[in-house]
């Protein structure tokens, strides 16, 4: 079994998480809520399933090679100095392979070619709970960038009034106001640019489930995140290297390369068929009457065949078949070697965020206070309009940096747990209850 990945807790009970569920808004949507949209329009995912649907006829296609065939097929003549002869023959005609080693392997190709659609498939069913997860994150981000611009700037305007009002009295200089001013500007720039970002977030989100996303559930305040489980890395790796949907298509396919080796080493073999038929025959002239007649004849026998030349064509497709398999083999060590990395990325990423996300906890708190102090300070005269701005931007930068710390390691348990190759819906709705009613 692949290891268990718990993404985070919330804090205080379920049945509080499940009834905070209940309160959102009629037209807000989850994020498991956007996954089942996008199973349902995504052009990604669908295409994966009709890939899936043709893969899975190989089994078949292949089985077709060792099943009798029956035909039918006749000749009608007529020849002569005036065309009086006439000759009509049909032929029903069953053929079953008895000894083909080329078709028995065509049939375990097949078999092999409908395990790699379906590891295929199952990739795609991941990569899509990666792409809904990333892009609905990518919307939160940028929602929470722009809500804390909009922030920033109604703190900057406040401090812009109070020092045109202190430039007025006489306590402060035109330099305050003017430094205000400076960052106000500055901050609706950004507010565009951040706006811009939203629509762009917004809009592939929308590619994925077809149509304009409704408000969506953001992440709790205060959400603690744990670490991955197991805590040690060495079994994810381990799951990675045997698991990964990735490997798993590259190790299928190295299977099919060494079936297609024996399956052209069968050129040089002979083959045996049955051959089970009934024939009729009806012939006319009028020159020879006495050769005149109709009627059936029916057949079995075995025939075979062994190949002795072929003009080297069967051993060249010999050698350029276990060239592929060669090649297969290294497909085969190159996905291993990606998977692992993959693994290795995104348990880091899940072990530096949480403390990325401490971090970020702390200097939140640092900021707030140093904040109040400069605007304290700047009351009482010892510090400048400019100490007030800057701690304002330094602690909308850190709220900022916090959510997308929370929501990067949010993603990177989703990583780890696809490149282990057990990545399942249900880890979106563990991730789901840490959602709240979306921000007005």
């Amino acid at each position: 079994m692949p290891p268990n990945f718990s993404t985070a807790l919330v804090i205080g009970a379920l049945s509080a998480a499940l009834s905070g569920m209940l309160a959102l808004p009629a037209r807000a949507a989850d994020l498991v809520q956007v996954y089942q949209q996008a199973l349902a329009n995504d052009p990604v995912y669908q295409s994966a399933r009709y890939s899936l649907r043709a893969g899975e006829e190989k089994i078949t296609q292949g089985r077709a090679g060792l099943l009798p065939t029956v035909g039918v097929g006749g000749n009608y003549a007529r020849s002569g100095d005036s065309m009086q002869n006439s000759s009509n023959t049909y032929t029903l005609q069953l053929t079953q392979p008895l000894l083909r080693m080329a078709n028995w392997e065509t049939y375990q190709q097949g078999k092999l070619s409908v395990a790699v659609s379906e590891a295929q498939f199952a990739q795609a069913e991941q990569d899509l709970i990666l792409r809904v997860g990333q892009t609905y994150f990518d919307v939160l981000s940028a929602q929470d960038a722009l809500s804390f611009l909009r922030a920033q700037k109604v703190a900057i305007s406040e401090q812009l009034a109070s020092a045109k009002r202190n430039f007025e009295v006489g306590t402060a200089t035109i330099t305050d106001t003017n430094e205000a001013q400076a960052r106000y500007d500055l901050a609706n720039a950004q507010e565009i640019s951040a706006q811009n970002d939203l629509e762009v977030a917004l809009s592939r989100l929308q590619q994925i489930i077809g149509q304009p996303p409704t408000p969506l559930s953001t992440l709790r305040p205060n959400v603690q995140l744990s670490l991955p489980q197991p805590a040690l890395i060495d079994p994810w790796i381990a799951s990675a290297e045997q698991q990964n949907y990735g490997v798993v298509v590259q190790q299928v396919s190295l299977e099919i390369a060494q079936s297609e080796i024996r399956r052209s080493r069968a050129g040089h073999y002979p083959t045996v068929d049955l051959v089970v038929g009934r024939n009729f025959t009806n012939q006319n002239s009028q020159l020879t009457p006495y050769t005149n007649g109709r009627g059936y004849a029916n057949s079995v026998g075995v025939q075979w065949n062994i190949p002795l030349y072929a003009g080297f064509g069967v051993s060249s497709k010999v050698d350029e078949s276990i060239a592929l398999a060669d090649k297969a083999r290294a497909d085969l060590e190159n996905a291993r070697r990606t998977a692992v990395l993959n693994a290795r990325q995104a348990y880091l990423g899940v072990s530096n965020g949480l403390s990325q996300v401490k971090a970020y906890e702390a200097a939140e708190i640092s900021s707030l206070s140093a904040l109040e102090s400069n605007r304290l300070g700047y009351q009482v005269g010892v510090r400048i309009n400019i100490d007030v701005l800057n701690a304002q931007q330094q602690l909308f930068s850190t709220r900022r940096d916090l959510a997308k710390a929370r929501y990067d390691t949010l993603m990177n348990g989703l990583k780890l747990k696809s490149a282990a190759g057990s990545l399942k819906e249900d880890d979106l709705a563990q991730i789901n209850l840490l959602l709240g009613p979306p921000t007005p």
